[in-house]
């Protein structure tokens, strides 16, 4: 009689398990009780329960149990007495923890045995359940057997909240047979049949046996010329072993890389987590190259050591060495998996290579075509971490992470050179630093001018006709040089395109478009802007200039019309009028500071049509400038210059200024 706080022990079993850890364990017990007999003939069954009620979709029933059968030695006493045993060291030497038993009630409610063993020369029956309160051990009964062989069967139903993942009889074939390939392809000992069926159809049984060991098989061994390495535990070298498998008719599964310990799978991680080609499958021509009859695979990779034996945690779930770094044990799961990774790569590396090239070639068409500021910076970067087919947000989010780490460094190397008390280390360490962030500010400024040219690109198309024959309104256009409804509280001070009308602007401390200031109904215009930094110093000062602009939709003059309440001019004149009178405040509910000398400047932009020119010239008293493209007019009496000036013009002199740029990107 055993006394163990059952529940609470189930209760505590760590991460690391999973719904199949239970069946595993009893196969493994089924094989090992064989190999204990020491039969040729060894066999175990497996027989998967259902729930008999069929989907209304696949007309599948959901898996309830397994029943595993073999012909080994049985429930001897000895075996049962180990049975009863919390910790028992009866398997010790083949790996056994004593303790897989009970991941059957982590994940079921019921767990039945029943055996016929051999005791002298006589056969007994032995049948009992696994307890769930202190016994191990329950409903105990044994009697003479009217049987001539011995073996065990061992049943496990009821699964409790979580729903077994697959219900195909071939589905959960293949996930055991990828769980304990290691003691199908054991060549110290041969591994016993092991076939699988559902309960309610004998006869349709898989054998897990065919699944390797032929050229046709769904599982085919690759050589591997070196397939050894080792790792330093504390200045003791271990030593692991990689076997690398073919796993044909793949569907959805990831090359993979699985760690062993004792014939056992115990972890399972995608290979491209270290070699992110391995994404997507491979493909192996049929006979004489015969792409018809080829198949697709996935690889995995087996890695053996007794470190892996020696390590594995109780449950067998997981390790006792860290995944990431590990400083205690000197190796960890990832320092495992990467070598053994590796490995797998010279297997398949022409293939590896090709898809390697393939993602150079794109990401240099990124950087050629999307983002050439980015040209020195990518002949620095390892960009080996991308996924195989990077999109790109991939490519640009490596490079900006580079960037940022580079800067960082450079800035430290900066702050350790203005600290160092030694002047002969100056002059070398100051001419690096300063090729370093010259290169830096050279990528970020064929940045901003590439960004340069694609706005006066989509701006330019935004002053052409549409597909209706009408031209854009005076919001679309408008948003491209700045979004409307905002201020320079809501949007980042870069985030406008004013340089198209002012390169002056781009400075500016405080802009309002379409928006009123600090005043909810009061009149606005479509962008105001004071305080430029450029031309003046302080903050919000009366000598600073505001600046104020009125935009039209291209090809509208209804402006001009003598009965029109849209005057841009006289909308303008009014709006510095108010301000000049004290009508508002900045954002901060300061007053805004003016005074007979503070520069007023307006601009509106708008076609010029002939009605608009006559309007300018004959009844707001505007001088044309010279190239034709403009008007202007000194408003001396409330110190306010305005221009009018025509959306080709804006558009001109703004590619005017910037054409040198491009010119020297070779972008124009």
């Amino acid at each position: 009689m055993s006394n163990v706080n059952i529940k609470r022990l189930v209760d505590n079993i760590r991460s690391g398990t999973n719904i199949y850890t239970p069946l595993v364990e009893l196969v493994v017990n089924a094989i090992q009780a064989i190999d204990a007999k020491g039969i040729r003939n060894g066999l175990v069954e497996i027989e998967v329960l259902r729930n008999g009620q069929p989907d209304v979709i696949d007309r599948l029933e959901e898996v309830d149990g397994f029943v595993v059968k073999d012909n080994g030695i049985g429930f001897t006493k000895s075996n049962r007495d180990a049975f009863d045993t919390l910790y028992t060291e009866q398997k010790i030497a083949d790996g056994g923890k004593g303790f897989g038993r009970f991941t059957c009630l982590k994940y079921f409610q019921r767990v039945k045995v029943s055996s016929t063993f051999a005791e002298s020369d006589l056969f007994r029956d032995r049948s009992f359940r696994m307890g769930l309160d202190k016994d191990i051990i329950v409903d105990e009964k044994e009697a003479p057997s009217q049987g001539q062989t011995t073996g065990s069967t061992v049943e496990i139903s009821g699964i409790k909240s979580v729903r077994f993942p697959d219900k195909k009889l071939e589905t959960i074939s293949r996930v055991v047979v990828e769980r304990l390939l290691p003691y199908f392809v054991d060549e110290q000992r041969d591994c016993p049949r092991v076939v699988i069926r559902d309960a309610n159809k004998p006869s349709e049984a898989i054998s897990l046996n065919d699944y390797l060991g032929k050229d046709s098989s769904q599982i085919v061994e690759m050589n591997v010329d070196e397939s050894a390495f080792s790792l330093s535990a504390n200045e003791d070298e271990k030593s692991f072993q990689v076997r690398v498998f073919k796993f044909f008719a793949p569907r959805t599964a990831k090359s993979k890389v699985s760690l062993v310990a004792h014939r056992r799978e115990v972890t399972d991680n995608p290979l491209e987590a270290y070699i992110p080609e391995f994404a997507e499958e491979f493909f192996e021509p049929g006979p004489d190259q015969d792409l018809a009859t080829g198949r697709n695979f996935i690889i995995k990779a087996y890695v053996f050591s007794e470190y892996l034996n020696d390590s594995v945690s109780l449950e067998r779930g997981e390790f006792r060495f860290q995944t990431d770094a590990d400083l205690l044990n000197g190796i960890s799961q990832n320092d495992i998996e990467q070598k053994a990774a590796d490995i797998v790569q010279s297997v398949v590396g022409a293939e590896i290579a090709e898809r390697k090239k393939r993602k150079e070639v794109r990401i240099s068409e990124y950087i050629t075509n999307e983002a050439p500021w980015h040209r020195v910076l990518a002949n620095e970067v390892d960009f080996n971490t991308l996924p195989m087919r990077p999109s790109n947000q991939d490519i640009e989010l490596h490079l900006q992470k580079k960037k940022y780490e580079k800067e960082i460094a450079t800035r430290t190397q900066v702050t350790a050179l203005l600290n160092s008390e030694n002047p002969d280390e100056l002059g070398e360490k100051i001419s690096q630093l300063i090729e370093n962030i010259s290169d830096n500010s050279k990528n970020d400024l064929i940045h901003y001018v590439s960004m340069r040219k694609c706005v006066l690109d989509l701006f330019s198309k935004s002053l052409e006709i549409g597909a209706d024959g009408k031209h854009k309104s005076e919001g679309e256009v408008h948003d491209i040089i700045m979004q409307r409804k905002k201020d320079s509280d809501e949007i980042d001070f870069d985030a406008h395109n004013l340089w198209m009308l002012d390169e002056r602007l781009n400075f500016s401390a405080y802009i309002s478009s379409e928006k009123p200031i600090n005043k909810a109904n009061g009149d606005r215009t479509d962008i105001t802007i004071f305080n430029n930094r450029v031309a003046f110093r302080g903050e919000n000062e009366a000598s600073n200039p505001i600046t104020i602009f009125e935009l039209k939709k291209p090809q509208r003059d209804d402006f001009a019309n003598p009965s029109s309440k849209d005057d841009p001019v006289q909308q303008i004149v009014r709006y510095v009028n108010q301000i000049r009178d004290g009508k508002f405040k900045t954002p901060k509910n300061r007053d805004m500071l003016v005074n007979a000398n503070t520069p007023f400047y307006g601009y509106v932009v708008c076609d010029l049509t002939k009605k608009v020119a006559d309007w300018l010239e004959r009844e707001k008293d505007f001088t044309p400038m010279p190239d034709g493209l403009g008007w202007f007019r000194w408003f001396g009496n409330i110190n306010l210059y305005i221009e009018v000036l025509s959306w080709t013009k804006v558009l001109r002199d703004a590619e005017m200024r910037n054409k040198i740029f491009f010119n020297k990107l070779g972008i124009d």
